[in-house]
């Protein structure tokens, strides 16, 4: 999503809790990556998986000028032939050791073989956050949460994802330029980007 609507976004959720939750949650997971410089890991459950949030992320580090919010995406089912960003399984969560972060997307139960690895992570020094749709097993482990009820009317785990990642560069510096693009540039790439289809996969 890209800043023009995340700021209609959080124009209509004004006067709820879910702008500033979502700027809290984005600065804790900013400190947490930052100065350990140990990375970032992404993981869904066995039924989610938060390709479109890693691809925000990839774009949020490359504009804010911090390459540690870039993260791996964690898959449950790699198949043979998938390119190396999408290569890589459940064994990279049992390796994270301290000064790693784990970030988890569950809108549902995560699982009992998830929760085995976040909690072997956990113990082995990790640090977890976890976006969630407030299951208790999940919630005990994390170190910091964002919850969303799945009967909320007014916003669902989607669209916090998208305020999360908004506000994950926010306050970094953008990446120097060699030239600033003419105008009428960068408004036919803004129009480009805003009429571009969702990608399919990450």
């Amino acid at each position: 999503m890209d800043a023009m609507r995340v700021a209609l976004l959080r124009e209509v959720l004004a006067g709820t809790e879910w702008p500033g939750a979502a700027r809290r949650f984005a600065g804790a997971l900013r400190t947490s990556v930052t100065p350990r410089g140990g990375g970032l890991l992404l993981v869904g459950t066995e039924e989610y998986e938060p390709w479109h949030l890693a691809a925000h992320l990839v774009d949020e580090a490359a504009w804010s000028g911090r390459p540690e919010l870039a993260p791996t995406l964690v898959r449950h089912r790699v198949r043979p032939g998938d390119p190396a960003h999408l290569a890589v399984g459940p064994a990279r969560l049992r390796a994270a050791r301290r000064g790693e972060t784990l970030l988890v997307v569950a809108p549902g139960t995560p699982g009992e073989q998830l929760l085995t690895h976040l909690d072997t992570a956990r113990r082995a020094g990790a640090t977890l956050f976890t976006l969630d749709g407030g299951d208790r097993e999940l919630w005990t482990l994390a170190h910091e949460s964002l919850t969303v009820d799945p009967a909320a009317e007014e916003i669902d785990l989607d669209t916090v994802q998208h305020l999360v990642s908004a506000a994950a560069g926010e306050n970094g510096t953008p990446l120097p330029q060699r030239g600033r693009r003419p105008f009428r540039d960068r408004v036919a790439r803004l129009v480009d980007h805003l009429t571009a289809p969702p990608p399919e996969r990450w």
